[in-house]
């Protein structure tokens, strides 16, 4: 019995999610702190309670399984993170439908779409009060490595290495070819856009998530190389700013067939990764 519970409570302290917890409410702080979004206090800690009362409400009717807070917490730092809005009633709404979707919208017991990601988009069109801004962290190397250490800390608990190098390293050669090599831009331009703090939070911990991402890793880096793709062509030839959030949510709905071409076993937050077994059956 002892030695059941020693067992348990080593699994629960290897949960990668309260890794990302520390990391995204690092931050969080660091906004706060330094970025001068004091100001937003109330609104984060509305859109905090929120997604952990959602959550709390469908698993106590679904699941049973309470340890999902974790999740909860993950994806209202997110939108705490990424997410601008004038009213606490959008902060709400938003935290209410990203928690929401996981319970009503999937295929095969798997979530389609990422909730932080599906909230901030929800808010967006069904408001006039939420946008994104994607120069709120400004651009700074420091950053850049702040954000880019932690995120990989994250994902290699997570097993999600290969998404987040596949669209980082994607979209960062093609943004080089064309700024740098073809328009004869200085290096520092192609570095500036690179070390946006959204950027990276979007590649380091929104698009790892391993309960919406294709279970297998080949279909993993395909699925990383369309989005980088879609993304480069976004912002570089349509000029869309906020393209990444917007992609997402578009290509999400694909994962389920990525998961039917190649084959392998989902992601459970409730044990081992179970990357070792991966097996691809291309149909």
């Amino acid at each position: 019995m002892i030695q059941k519970v020693l067992s348990d409570m080593s699994n629960e302290a290897r949960d990668p999610r309260y890794f990302q917890i520390l990391f995204l409410g690092t931050f969080l702080l660091y906004g706060v702190s330094y970025l001068g979004w004091q100001n937003e206090t109330s609104k984060y800690i509305a859109l905090l309670a929120s997604v952990v009362v959602t959550q709390l409400a469908f698993t106590h009717y679904t699941t049973r399984r309470y340890s999902s807070i974790k999740s909860a917490l993950i994806t209202g730092l997110g939108l705490c993170l990424l997410l601008r809005t004038g009213s606490i009633h959008t902060a709400i709404l938003a935290a209410a439908i990203a928690i929401s979707t996981k319970f009503l919208i999937k295929v095969k017991n798997k979530h389609i779409f990422n909730p932080a990601n599906v909230g901030i988009i929800a808010a967006m069109l069904l408001t006039n009060d939420a946008w994104i801004s994607p120069g709120q962290w400004g651009s700074s190397v420091l950053l850049w490595f702040f954000v880019g250490a932690a995120g990989l800390m994250m994902i290699l608990k997570v097993g999600r290495l290969d998404t987040s190098f596949t669209f980082i390293l994607t979209f960062g050669v093609l943004l080089f070819a064309r700024q740098v090599l073809y328009l004869g831009w200085e290096p520092s331009v192609w570095l500036h856009q690179m070390s946006n703090g959204t950027l990276l939070l979007f590649t380091f911990f929104m698009i790892t998530d391993p309960m919406t991402t294709p279970n297998h890793k080949y279909a993993r880096v395909l699925w990383s190389l369309v989005l980088a793709v879609g993304l480069f062509v976004a912002s570089n030839f349509f000029y869309m700013q906020t393209a990444a959030i917007w992609l997402l949510v578009i290509f999400s709905p694909f994962t389920p067939l990525f998961d039917k071409l190649f084959v392998a076993r989902k992601f459970e937050w409730e044990g081992i990764p179970l990357e070792r077994n991966d097996t691809v059956i291309i149909k």
